[in-house]
């Protein structure tokens, strides 16, 4: 059995739940964490991911990747990419059309893809899951931005297989928090409720106009901006700070990039002072050249410079809305979600367009993960959950093309347009005798989250041959746009026109129901489409090839081991660091009676040896020569150790015995005593009743007894 685990994967930081214990509980990490920072680095031996990662993320800036879900299932050509260059210190290649970044890793140079990046920080996530509910973790689901596209949603799923899990449904991000919202509460019967779902997180700004009803609820329309987040603020305040400090110190962080990353870290923690205080201070010691720097922003300066930002807040709540077809008035509730909805300004701004208080009832860090992991309890075999029903709707309009034989006039055809019910399935019908191919593209390239390449997929669909009388039978096509919002061609069949008999429902007179009519049903002719053939389908899209996909995840595996391998090797390099220090502590101390002179100055010479090793050649030691070191000195410590824990031993005994005898002497000076408070208490009873027969009562003489005489007189002599 696994567990039913929901992963919202954030740009910043990604935050685990799992549907256990009759509720959903989210996951903490190795550091007792809620959430995970999304990042994987690299080092000369092993790979660093989430916590260790951050730790060293200065120091290590150009090897560490983070904005994993901006750039995975992108080109290098993409344009987009040239926006978020400034956010990856890294530096971006192209692998086989795919865009990677190249990173030093055990001595070399490697180029490593963002689907392989995302794969390894789920495996990361997968661990630390494992680790916490102590059972393995397969199936999951995952959250998405509304806006990915076809290729971003199969990238990430991709990503999931190398990690050796199986993503059972892609959700996007702000239905999973009206999930979250709506399965829990009642709604009254045959009622709608009409809440409108603001996320603003790290990256991105994605709003849903949700429709609830009692155990359902279906996403009216949806729009973003994957421009406008947290990290935007941070950036602009960072802008500010740099041309401040550059007239004020004559610095230029631009110059170095650790120094500029250590003020954008500070400016973070600014910004986020500033939305619960008038002011916030800024100070960074020695951020470059040897120079402290220090300033001080009040709020009305922040919104001021984040002013461009916020002109661009209200955009995607009017696009939503009126893709909803509804009025502000018709809106019950705004729900806002999202770290960056912490920001006063933003607050203030959204409240004066909707007209009505904000509302805060999720957990705005935790909402969508929730809402994951339900879903994914919904799929489990193993677990009961209650019914509940959701439809999104379809981002970006999809149209089919094909290419087109005598007689035909159209070969495309737009099937899924923007705003269509997902999941969806339509049929089309072909005349083919032959193969043929299919193919789908994204009908408005300008809607697309940047530049991105319009293509889907092309699907090859063989068997179809001709008919008795030579002619192209009809081919019926299932094009659909699954749960995870993949386009897809679910099956081929050919058809032909047959008459079959359709049987025809008689009308009964007043007073015959229930009554068995004598006579045989009705039945009608008429002209139906018979499945005939089932026909093969080849699958071409984004998604990686199935031999290319088990290389990777060999190549995952391998890396997991080898991240083991090393920390194991740390772990015992560090007990022997550990051993050398504290025996050397204990020998004068507290085993100094226990070793004679020659064994103590044998010892320390050892150690000392030691030590000197540890830091000179045995810096990059193997695993076995930690262990082997270990084993030399303790074969003299550990005598020596030993000889204090049997005197410590039997001291403990003579203790325990000194403790026994007197607890048998306490128990037999109670026993003693018990038994002299007894025999006095008889004696003092038997005296009393003594002196209560030599007593007179009152009215009564007393009597005497006279001795007995013997019946028979005898002679005296």
């Amino acid at each position: 059995m696994s567990g039913s685990v929901g992963i919202d994967i954030g740009n910043a930081n990604t935050v685990v739940a799992v549907a256990r214990n009759r509720g959903i509980d989210v996951i903490v990490n190795e550091v007792s964490n809620r959430s995970t920072p999304s990042l994987v680095a690299f080092g000369p031996k092993n790979r660093f991911i989430g916590e260790s990662a951050k730790t060293q993320e200065i120091t290590n800036l150009k090897n560490t990747i983070g904005s994993l879900k901006r750039i995975v299932g992108r080109s290098l050509s993409d344009p987009e990419l040239q926006y978020e260059k400034q956010f990856i210190p890294g530096e971006l290649v192209d692998i086989n059309g795919t865009v990677g970044v190249k990173v030093w890793y055990q001595g070399e140079q490697t180029a490593f893809t963002a689907t392989q990046l995302l794969a390894m920080y789920l495996s990361k996530i997968k661990a630390i899951t494992q680790a916490e509910i102590q059972m393995p973790v397969t199936d999951v689901v995952l959250a998405v931005p509304g806006w990915y596209t076809d290729a971003q949603r199969r990238a990430l799923i991709d990503a999931g297989h190398i990690a050796s899990l199986n993503p059972v449904r892609l959700v996007n991000e702000t239905t999973a928090a009206a999930i979250s919202y709506g399965v829990f509460r009642t709604f009254p019967d045959g009622q709608t409720k009409n809440v409108v779902f603001v996320d603003i997180g790290h990256s991105s700004y994605n709003v849903s106009v949700v429709a609830f009803k009692q155990g359902e609820l279906k996403v009216l329309a949806s729009a973003y901006d994957i421009h406008f987040g947290g990290r935007e603020f941070d950036h602009a305040l960072t802008e500010f700070f740099a041309k401040q400090f550059k007239e004020k110190y004559n610095i230029d962080v631009h110059e170095n990039l650790k120094a500029y990353s250590r003020v954008l870290t500070q400016t973070e923690r600014l910004k986020k002072i500033l939305s619960a205080n008038a002011t916030a201070p800024l100070n960074v010691e020695s951020v470059m050249n040897d120079v402290d720097v220090s300033s001080v922003l009040n709020r009305s300066e922040l919104e001021e410079l984040v002013k461009p930002l916020l002109d661009r807040l209200v955009v995607p709540l009017e696009t939503a809305i009126k893709e909803s077809n509804l009025s502000l008035e018709e809106i019950d509730s705004v729900e806002l979600i999202g770290g960056c909805t912490r920001v006063p300004a933003i607050k203030d701004t959204i409240s004066k367009f909707v007209g009505k208080p904000l509302s805060f009832t999720l957990n705005q860090d935790e909402a969508i993960a929730r809402g994951c992991a339900f879903v994914c309890a919904s799929h489990s075999p193993t677990l009961r959950v209650r019914p509940y029903k959701f439809e999104d709707v379809n981002q970006y309009s999809v149209t089919f093309q094909w290419e087109p034989v005598e007689g035909e006039d159209l070969s495309e055809l737009e099937v899924f347009p923007h705003g269509n019910v997902v999941p969806s399935t339509k049929i089309i019908t072909l005349f083919r005798d032959d193969t043929f191919d299919i193919e789908a593209r994204y009908t408005y390239p300008d809607t697309l989250p940047g530049a991105v390449n319009t293509w889907i997929g092309k699907w090859t669909i063989k068997g179809a041959k001709p008919t008795e009388k030579g002619e192209a039978p009809a081919v019926k096509i299932r094009l659909r746009t699954d749960h995870s919002g993949l386009v897809t061609i679910d099956s081929a069949y050919t058809a032909v026109e047959e008459i079959v008999d359709e049987p025809v429902e008689e009308s009964k007179k007043e007073g015959e129901e229930g009554k068995e009519s004598s006579q045989p049903p009705k039945s009608r002719p008429v002209k139906k489409w018979v499945r005939k053939d089932t026909l093969a389908i080849i699958h071409g899209t984004t998604a990686l090839e199935q031999s290319v996909k088990q290389s990777l995840i060999e190549k995952e595996n391998q890396m997991v081991e080898d991240d083991k391998h090393v920390a194991d090797t740390e772990d015992r390099k560090n007990a022997l660091e550990e051993y050398i220090y504290d025996m050397r502590g204990k020998i004068d101390d507290r085993y100094a009676d226990f070793a004679s002179d020659e064994e103590k100055s044998k010892f320390r010479t050892m150690l000392d040896a030691a030590e000197d090793w540890l830091y000179d050649e045995g810096e990059d030691a193997t695993k076995s020569q930690y262990i082997a070191k270990y084993d030399e000195l303790n074969a003299v410590g550990g005598v020596i150790k030993g000889r204090y824990l049997q005197a410590e031993q039997e001291k403990r005994e003579a203790e325990q015995r000194k403790r026994d005898e007197e607890q048998r002497r306490i128990q037999e000076e109670k026993e003693a005593a018990a038994a002299a408070a007894f025999a006095a208490a008889q004696k003092e009873k038997a005296e009393k009743e003594g002196e209560g027969e030599g007593m007179q009562v009152d009215g009564e003489e007393p009597t005497v007894e006279e001795p007995a005489v013997d019946s028979e007189m005898k002679d005296v002599d």
